[in-house]
């Protein structure tokens, strides 16, 4: 008898030393989560994140050295009518008069009318690091909602970054306390649902949650190496949950059906480590493939969320392979208490000669009698549903999609519509030798002046453009407002206007001159035109090593490249669906939001490593019990449907866990969440439904024994038994020809 696989091994010495291993595993999760926190995290900064045009606006300004203090504004305007000049001066005094005795507050600047009389506004200029402002704000707000009760006649109200900050951080705040108080329990109560047993359902989560806990602090010692963004730990919970309580589920599921069967606990765990415990290590390597393909992106943020992904399915992989046979092996027949009476009865494995299932066999049915028709109707239908992604357009949300149940971003509708050079802008960034920055002054004067007489730009306020010029004089910036919405096809003309006629022509003879456009609508298009670009490199990697993965895997060439085609096609027919519901209005009411007429940018690239890789939890654990079915000689059609069938209960449980984690992500304010959490739950559901129930039978049905081909060199030498022979007695249709 040959050397028994590794996760066999380690599954018998957790399983004969259980308390070693499960102190082994709180100490290396202890040690990971305090050492991180020790370490500190390293956050990326501008030049780690510079992307494009727009990448060498910021750090052209950054080089400036500009001591760019954050400010605010006191928004005065009339509830109804024109604005009462002599009032809306009296309170702009009033809040001055205020203002000045608040801590944080380093001047007040004189107050300036809007062109057409409708509002008054009032600068301010705070103090102390910027960075940390809105979380100081709170006594200016408070007090300038004191001028308002003292001038009730009148609107008068706070608006400027800081204030936004706030309260966005005050709404995303609530939403993810929110989604964090439902993510437990909802997932807790499916996986109690599918055990029927108190303790079998805790046994995923905490394996879950510890995992996290390591890849958290594991994570913040990687950003030493690789810079961490302010996403990676969002992240890291989302995808950490959802392979943790897969790999878990699979495992404890198969540990119970093989103790259902008459097997000790021992040989129990040692089956599904061999079965399970395999199939969790290969869709773990595909889950890291994918999310290592984000590297290639050359982008800070994506490798931030590469290295945190990695590091969490890495972690919840040991964790099944070590401490769950401990814990399995230690619990014993107790991981099946406390038994929920009803669900207990419809979920608990059989014992002696198992029932039959009725509704897996009749979705199967027509795969298996049809295979041909049912997958050409099947594949129609999800490439039906993926056509819509060929018109899919990438933009940055905008300030007018945060949501508008705040009272800062209202205030700062009434500020943008009075003052439109406080909206949307351009950064026009020049750097120049010292001895140039008269004529770089005069240039950018041209500039403004070219802007201000243009439908596509909004007029500077006050006396005329504020040139910013460094200490040093190399460096000089200028900010072009446009009056129209930052993801707007206006806005985006007026940007190619600037970058390819207005800025050349009046900077472009000045000796020795570097210049950049930078910006919010910049920002979008730079960005999109970067994801357009390494999309293909990073999908070409992804496809080309799972592959190779799976290949190696199932000794068969046919298995992996149907692999990567139905999960292709899971991934096509999610990017349709995003585009028919968020490219469009209709479903704005059901989901609470305005559409943005694009996806937001990060979203595609995202989305496809992140469907491609846990999409493959599926599918090598249905192909698996599929291959165990054919090398106990089962006939290619019977094992496909058992295959299906007795994997059935356990995919369906993994997958509505991800659903449900999802679907709540779709009940955020924010546009970029509503997104994630639609596209990640409508591709697993149809993952899990229409791919392994109606397309995977149908395409291993068809081809019949050539699934299993493979060059020579990769087949097997020898077919051996599997340690999944059933036991004495068992059902006649699940044993096959020997």
């Amino acid at each position: 008898m040959g050397r028994r696989p590794v996760t066999v091994r380690l599954a018998r010495w957790s399983a004969e030393h259980p308390w070693r291993a499960i102190a082994l595993w709180v100490v290396f999760v202890a040690v990971c989560f305090v050492g991180g926190s020790a370490a500190g995290l390293n956050e990326a900064t501008d030049e780690d994140q510079a992307i494009g045009e727009f990448g060498r606006a910021q750090l052209i300004v950054d080089s400036g050295g500009f001591d760019r203090p954050a400010t605010e504004n006191v928004l005065i305007t009339a509830r109804s009518g024109s604005l009462d000049q002599a009032a809306a001066k009296a309170a702009a005094q009033d809040a001055a008069d205020r203002l000045r005795q608040v801590d944080g507050v380093a001047s007040i600047g004189t107050p300036m009318p809007s062109r057409d009389g409708s509002a008054l506004l009032v600068p301010i200029t705070m103090s102390g690091d910027p960075g940390t402002a809105g979380d100081r704000v709170q006594p200016l707000r408070d007090t300038t909602a004191k001028v308002q009760d003292a001038h009730p006649q009148l609107r008068v109200e706070q608006v400027g970054g800081p204030s936004i900050d706030k309260a966005l951080d005050d709404t995303l705040g609530k939403d993810f306390k929110r989604a964090e108080l439902l993510s437990l329990p909802v997932t807790l109560a499916i996986l109690i649902i599918a055990f029927g047993a108190l303790i079998a359902a805790g046994v995923p989560v905490l394996l879950a949650l510890s995992s996290v806990a390591a890849a958290m602090g594991l994570s913040t010692l990687a950003s030493h190496l690789v810079p961490a963004t302010d996403t990676t730990a969002s992240v890291i919970l989302l995808i950490g949950m959802a392979v943790g309580v897969d790999y878990s589920l699979f495992y404890v599921r198969r540990e119970r059906e093989e103790r259902a069967k008459g097997r000790s606990g021992l040989d129990a765990v040692e089956i599904a480590a061999e079965t399970s415990g395999h199939a969790v290590v290969v869709s773990g390597t595909a889950v890291i493939i994918s999310m290592g393909g984000l590297l290639l992106a050359q982008d800070a943020i994506f490798s931030s969320l590469a290295v945190g992904s990695i590091l969490v399915v890495a972690v919840a992989v040991i964790g099944s392979l070590t401490v769950l046979p401990a814990l399995l092996a230690k619990l014993g027949r107790w991981v099946d208490r406390p038994r929920v009476p009803l669900l207990w009865r419809l979920t608990a494995p059989r014992t002696g000669q198992p029932a039959r299932p009725r509704f897996w066999p009749a979705v199967l049915k027509p795969a298996l009698r049809a295979p041909v028709a049912t997958l050409l109707i099947s594949v129609a239908l999800l490439l039906a549903l993926a056509a819509p992604a060929l018109g899919m357009k990438l933009k940055f949300p905008g300030p007018e999609d945060v949501p508008r149940t705040t009272a800062a971003m209202q205030a700062y509708d009434r500020l943008t519509a009075a003052f439109p050079s406080n909206g949307t802008s351009h950064t026009v960034a020049v750097r120049a030798p010292a001895e140039q920055a008269d004529r770089v002054r005069a240039a950018l004067t041209d500039l403004a002046g070219r802007t201000a007489t243009d439908p596509l730009f909004a007029p500077a306020e006050g006396d005329g453009p504020e040139i910013q010029v460094s200490v040093d004089r190399r460096v000089s910036v200028l900010e072009v407002a446009t009056p129209h919405a930052s993801r707007s096809d206006e806005a985006s003309r007026s940007l190619h206007e600037l970058r390819e006629d207005l800025v050349p022509a009046t900077l472009g003879g000045i000796p020795g001159v570097e210049y950049a456009v930078g910006g919010g609508v910049a920002a979008s298009e730079d960005y999109a035109a970067h994801i357009w670009a390494k999309l293909p490199i990073v999908a070409a990697f992804v496809l080309a090593l799972t592959f190779l993965v799976m290949a190696w895997t199932f000794r068969s060439v046919v298995v992996a490249l149907t692999s990567i085609l139905l999960n292709l096609l899971s991934a096509g027919a999610a990017y349709g669906l995003l585009v028919l519901v968020f490219q469009s209005t209709w479903a704005e009411g059901l989901l609470g939001f305005t559409s943005m007429d694009a996806i937001v940018t990060w979203l595609p690239l995202f989305l496809f490593v992140v469907l491609f890789g846990l999409s493959m939890d599926y599918h090598v654990f249905v192909v698996s019990r599929i291959r165990e079915a054919i090398d106990r000689g089962m006939p290619n059609r019977e094992a496909v449907a058992h295959g299906i069938t007795s994997s059935a209960g356990v995919v369906t449980s993994a997958a509505v866990v991800m659903v449900a984690v999802f679907s709540i992500f779709a009940t955020l304010s924010m546009i970029d969440f509503k997104q994630l959490g639609i596209g990640l739950a409508a591709a697993i559901l149809l993952d899990a439904t229409i791919i392994r129930a109606v397309v995977l039978p149908s395409v291993m049905t068809l081809l019949g024994d050539a699934n299993w081909w493979a060059p020579r060199f990769m087949r097997r030498r020898t077919v051996v038994a599997p340690a999944v022979e059933p036991p004495p007695a068992p059902a006649p249709e699940l044993v096959g020809a020997r």
